[in-house]
This record gives structure tokens, sequence and C-alpha cells, in this order.
């Protein structure tokens, strides 16, 4: 097993878990944790419309690879503009309750000035649309 897969995947419907550091958002992160929390997405249409729309923003953004596509499950790989820091983005959707969860995560370092809740921020704004 790599360290990529020790910190993404899904283990019983639930992210794994964000580091202490700064540099990580999640849906699944306790709420009043608001150094990691951020509010998931939810969706009327069908689970298979939402994760096309979403990939559909994913390749909309510059720096993407979509590494993981299942029924429910997308792991993309950020890379950052300037130094090419790879981060770690995880959708996953909840059909029965229509909710997207995500997190988002660098892979290195401790803060990242807070890039990862300014990307899902922008997911969020751009699926709303």
């Amino acid at each position: 097993m790599n360290s990529e897969e020790k910190r993404t995947g899904i283990v019983n419907n639930k992210f794994k878990p964000c580091p202490k550091t700064p540099n990580c958002v999640s849906t699944m992160a306790p709420n009043e944790d608001k150094k990691h929390y951020i509010s998931p997405l939810s969706y009327t249409s069908s689970q298979n419309e939402a994760v096309e729309k979403v990939i559909q923003i994913i390749n909309s953004l510059k720096g993407t690879k979509i590494v993981v596509k299942e029924s429910n499950y997308i792991h993309v790989i950020f890379s950052t503009k300037l130094l090419r820091f790879k981060d770690d983005v995880e959708f996953y959707f909840d059909d029965s309750s229509k909710i997207i969860h995500f997190k988002s995560a660098s892979r290195i370092g401790s803060s990242d000035l807070g890039t990862n809740r300014k990307r899902m921020e922008k997911i969020r704004k751009l699926y709303s649309r």
C-alpha cells in the first residue's frame, strides 16, 4: 500500500480523517472542528447525474487528474500552479441522503494558506449554478 492509499479512500462509508494539520477540509470532520469541517453539497437529481456534474466541474479546472471514478466515489489529484504540490480531493455520493461529501487535503506541509477550503468553496459555487 502506498502513502496515497493510506490517506484516501472510503472505509465504512467514511473518508479517512483529516490530519491534525490545518491543510485539510472535510464534510465528515466533526461540525465543531472549525479548522477542518466544511458543509457538504446536496443534489436532487440522480446520483449518476450528480457524479457527471462534478466530473464536468473537475475537468473545467486546471491541474486536475481523476485517478478513481466509481459510481459513488471520485478521487482527484489537484496540482498547484506554482510549485506543483499535489492535493488529494475526494467526493463520496451518499444517494440515500442525496448528499455529496468531499475532502480536500494537501499531501505535504502543514499550512496551505486556505487553499483546500477555497478550492472546495469554488467547486461548491460552480456546482450550485
